[in-house]
């Protein structure tokens, strides 16, 4: 015996993705994980180590797919990027069904039931989703499109805000022509630059 493996593992963790996704933490049983990934308890066990181990390795490609979708969205400035960026996320007919909201929003209102190494993952998703538009807002400032004293911190916190309400709000009934509008009202908040004289 080899000691890896016999099973695939991406495979595995995209399926308890899903069910952490659907459930929560709290709300997801060792019995739905196998169910869904097919594996025994043993199994699960064996590789990744508890419930949590699993749940780490499905946070974490999440928060990877999620950024890799928002960096890969191109445009000619970062005020453009930006609105791109956002109107991405937006629901759209045919788009592969997937569960509703956003595993990292949801995992963050339920930091209190995570173990600790959980919570350091959710945290560290959050920081790493606002540094990406923090960096954007930078760029913006280095391109002269923000003001060079442009608060680009509570900024980035704004249009973060703004990312998860767009992921978060379809469950609440929220439609893509009114998430667009939120969008528009978001890019509306970007500074303008003061003439110069």
């Amino acid at each position: 015996m080899s000691g890896k493996p016999q099973f695939d593992e991406p495979a595995v963790i995209a399926a308890a993705l899903e069910v952490f996704w659907r459930h929560g933490y709290a709300g997801t049983s060792i019995s739905q994980l196998t169910e869904a990934t097919g594996l025994s308890r043993s199994s699960l066990y064996q590789r990744f180590g508890d419930k949590d181990g699993l749940f780490q390795e499905a946070l974490s490609a999440y928060i990877d797919r999620v950024l890799q979708r928002a960096v890969a969205v191109r445009a000619d400035t970062p005020r453009e990027r930006l609105e791109a960026l956002l109107r991405e996320f937006l629901p759209r007919a045919g788009r592969a069904a997937r569960p509703p909201g956003c595993l990292l929003a949801r995992s963050g209102s339920e930091l209190a039931d995570i173990p600790p190494a959980g919570q350091a993952l959710v945290v560290d998703g959050l920081k790493r989703q606002r540094a990406m538009l923090e960096d954007l807002l930078r760029e913006a400032v280095a391109q002269r499109q923000l003001a060079p004293d442009a608060n680009v911190a509570a900024l980035s916190w704004h249009y973060l805000g703004v990312l998860q309400a767009i992921l978060n709000l379809p469950q609440a009934g929220a439609t893509a022509a009114e998430l667009g509008g939120v969008v528009d009202a978001a890019m509306a908040a970007w500074p303008r630059r003061a003439p110069t004289r």
